[in-house]
């Protein structure tokens, strides 16, 4: 049960959000698995906060401020963890991550699945950013005190530490959920089983990482960071999680 949890509590924080973390939702749940991942490979995708719902389109605004309107048709899934929603459902303040085909000049996507969360469960995922989980960009290592500086993807600077009971794991089998890095838009992956054991010495700036843990003393020490290198080729995106809209070549998940 404690592991399940975990794995629930770093798919939040590895999925994409906007303003404070806010998508908690996964792009991939077991329910998904039926239609196969391979369905939605070389999508398009914008996450951010409803701000209105009208007929089949959701209109949803991104961190970076920017717009979209997420199109919808009878064929559209649209789910909350592994329940099935219609459009109808929806309200402002949810988050909202949908997958499909992009009108870049009108900023529309039309979608094939859509992912939402509830505003209420953004909120205690805000609340408890940098607290019991952290996700971002390494932007400095200081190897000397075992300290880390982190780009949250709520733009704020958090430096965490370890200790030893901290392991950090590179790489690995994916998880439930992924992650896009806070601060400069470069995406990884975020394990949850396996990957490559290593130290924080392995670690570089500009990694992304994704952790649970706790605050002793006041700083955030994680139980494992999870680390992945930045990917290329990955098409533009926004620059903090949450205000991304991925081109086609690799999608996030």
């Amino acid at each position: 049960m404690r592991r399940r949890m975990r794995n629930r509590l770093l798919a939040m924080a590895m999925a994409v959000g906007v303003a404070s973390c806010t998508l908690a939702a996964t792009a991939q749940e077991p329910g998904e698995q039926a239609g196969g991942r391979a369905q939605f490979a070389g999508m398009e995708r914008v996450a951010g906060i409803v701000v209105s719902v009208a007929g089949d389109a959701v209109t949803v605004k991104a961190q970076d401020g920017t717009v979209y309107t997420v199109t919808t048709t009878p064929n559209t899934r649209l789910m909350k963890g592994q329940t099935p929603l219609k459009v109808a459902d929806l309200k402002a303040g949810d988050g909202a991550m949908a997958l499909g085909n992009m009108d870049a000049p009108n900023k529309t996507l039309h979608a094939a699945l859509v992912r939402v969360t509830d505003a209420d469960t953004l909120k205690k995922v805000r609340e408890n950013l940098g607290k019991t989980y952290i996700s971002g960009k390494v932007t400095a290592i200081d190897l000397d005190n075992l300290k880390m500086t982190v780009m949250r993807p709520d733009g704020v600077s958090q430096t965490i530490g370890f200790d030893e009971s901290t392991s950090f794991k590179r790489g690995g089998r994916m998880g439930r959920g992924g992650f896009a890095a806070g601060g400069a838009g470069a995406a990884a992956m975020a394990p949850a089983e396996g990957g490559e054991s290593i130290t924080l010495a392995d670690i570089k700036v500009g990694d992304n990482v994704a952790a649970t843990g706790s605050l002793k003393g006041g700083v955030f020490v994680p139980a494992q960071l999870n680390v992945a290198e930045p990917r290329a080729g990955r098409g533009r995106s926004g620059a903090r999680l949450g205000g991304t809209v991925q081109h086609p070549t690799t999608p996030q998940p």
